[in-house]
């Protein structure tokens, strides 16, 4: 089992940053794949960013590919997501979401390769 919990979220201008993180407990060991979705309103839910906590290695949809930088702090169990120049089209619901395994590439953007989710924070950005 792997427990998720989100914090981070608020309200900011277009071209601000806001930095999210989730953190995890339960299982922790290396064989974990950890995303970030975002789900706007009427919109299917969609992941933005990915990384694998044991290698490091990430992954980007191309809409916030160079705004956004996804990381991890194997220590504190944690992954952030970084994101600036943020725009009013990324205000959405911001969840973290974790897979044990030991390939995160395949499927990584369908929500139905996790197993296991955070509530949720809700980042705005206003025009």
């Amino acid at each position: 089992q792997v427990h998720l919990v989100e914090s981070g979220g608020g309200s900011v201008q277009a071209g601000g940053s806001l930095r999210l993180s989730c953190a995890a407990s339960g299982y922790t060991g290396s064989r974990r794949c950890m995303a970030w979705f975002r789900q706007a309103p009427g919109k299917e839910r969609e992941g933005v960013a990915l990384i694998y906590t044991s290698a490091g290695t990430t992954d980007y949809v191309d809409s916030v590919k160079g705004r956004f930088t996804i990381s991890r702090d194997n220590a504190k169990n944690t992954v952030y997501l970084q994101m600036n120049s943020l725009k009013p089209e990324d205000t959405a619901m911001y969840y973290c979401a974790a897979r044990i395994s030991w390939v995160c590439a395949d499927r990584w953007t369908q929500e139905t390769a996790y197993n296991y989710w955070g509530q949720g924070t809700q980042v705005t950005v206003s025009s």
